[in-house]
């Protein structure tokens, strides 16, 4: 699939609007860090990687249209409208990577200038460096699997979630390349639907094998369809190897292990947060209750029906078979490895 769900055009940025798809291919063109902040919170680009670049350009269009004499008063506002933006979702780590970097870039500049030249090339080097890391995941991924195999996901984790490839779905694009076959089932994932909406679109347009099912049969479909993996995406890792994701992953988590099918997480170096000791600390976010009453903006459930509309839940590090990074495949002692991975991370970071 040769679409690009997020580009830098001179002085705006367009993207993907995926609440369109699939039966519209819209893309929008945003102008101002108040439109990225919509455009984050109200899910027109989500998944974690790409969250975090198009809040990196968040930070370019609003150095850009800033007009300030002075270095220090454009770094003490810039670092303002990193909050700005970090309170646009809380759950997804590879915000707060992507802006925290743009602000320790920013900070080295010398000029009002040079800050803003450093900003626009941090946010490009973010999503060049994504469109690798994922196309590593997935050539990690494709090694783990068989040709012919078939793997079960959840919600969306591929090229229009990132810069290109995705983590979940990164090995699906591989074994195209490489002409071969993976085989998809695709949980529709309640309540906004991005695995109908959005995974199964995305596996047809480059000519996977997808199957859709509701969230209520992924038990059946392990039990019955020789499922041999389910592969998931990640918005938070903490230390000790718990990963959030879209809500019913952990639930999922368990299905495998009762059936004794592999889980395995895909995700960037950058979705590790060794800040965050387990899954326990993670802040979950609880969206609006019109995503559960309503349906493609029609109620299907009682007026003032009391909701409880969590978006992610946490699977225990405990049954996570191994997550599968830019670096390689992790297995065993998470709390260990993370760590060493996240202090490579730092290295990289710093190096950039």
């Amino acid at each position: 699939m040769s679409l690009s769900p997020i580009e830098w055009k001179d002085d705006h940025v367009v993207i993907l609007d995926q609440q369109k798809l699939p039966h519209e291919t819209l893309f929008e063109k945003l102008t101002t860090i108040e439109q990225v902040w919509d455009a984050i919170t109200y899910l027109k680009v989500r998944g974690a990687p790409a969250i975090g670049i198009v809040a990196a350009y968040g930070l370019v269009l609003w150095a850009r249209a800033k007009q300030s004499n002075t270095l220090e008063l454009f770094l003490d506002e810039f670092h303002k409208q990193r909050d700005y933006l970090a309170s646009s979702r809380p759950t997804a780590v590879n915000l707060f990577w992507a802006i925290d970097r743009m602000v320790r870039k920013v900070n080295t500049a010398k000029s009002v200038v040079e800050a803003k030249t450093f900003a626009l090339q941090e946010a490009l080097d973010i999503q060049a460096e994504d469109e690798e890391t994922c196309r590593k995941i997935g050539e990690f991924g494709y090694e783990l699997f068989e040709d012919g195999d078939t793997l079960l996901t959840i919600c969306n984790a591929g090229g229009i979630a990132t810069a290109r490839y995705g983590t979940a779905l990164a090995p699906f694009y591989i074994a195209n390349e490489k002409g071969t076959t993976l085989n998809a089932f695709a949980c529709e994932t309640r309540p906004v639907l991005q695995g109908s909406r959005l995974t199964a679109w995305e596996l047809q347009q480059i000519g996977t094998d997808v199957t859709l099912i509701t969230d209520n049969m992924a038990a059946h479909v392990l039990k019955t369809k020789h499922i041999a993996a389910v592969i998931v995406g990640a918005d938070r890792i903490a230390a000790n190897g718990d990963s959030a994701n879209k809500i019913g992953t952990y639930g999922l988590a368990l299905l495998a292990k009762a059936h004794d099918v592999p889980f395995y997480v895909a995700a960037p170096y950058s979705t590790i947060d060794t800040d965050t000791k387990s899954g326990d600390d993670i802040p979950i976010e609880e969206r609006a209750a019109e995503e559960i009453t309503h349906l493609s903006g029609k109620a299907i459930a009682p007026e003032g029906t009391k909701v409880f509309n969590p978006a992610f839940d946490v699977t225990p590090h405990e049954f996570i078979t191994g997550i599968i990074t830019e670096h390689g495949v992790i297995k065993g002692n998470y709390l260990e490895q993370l760590t060493h991975g996240a202090k490579l991370k730092e290295k990289v970071t710093a190096e950039v």
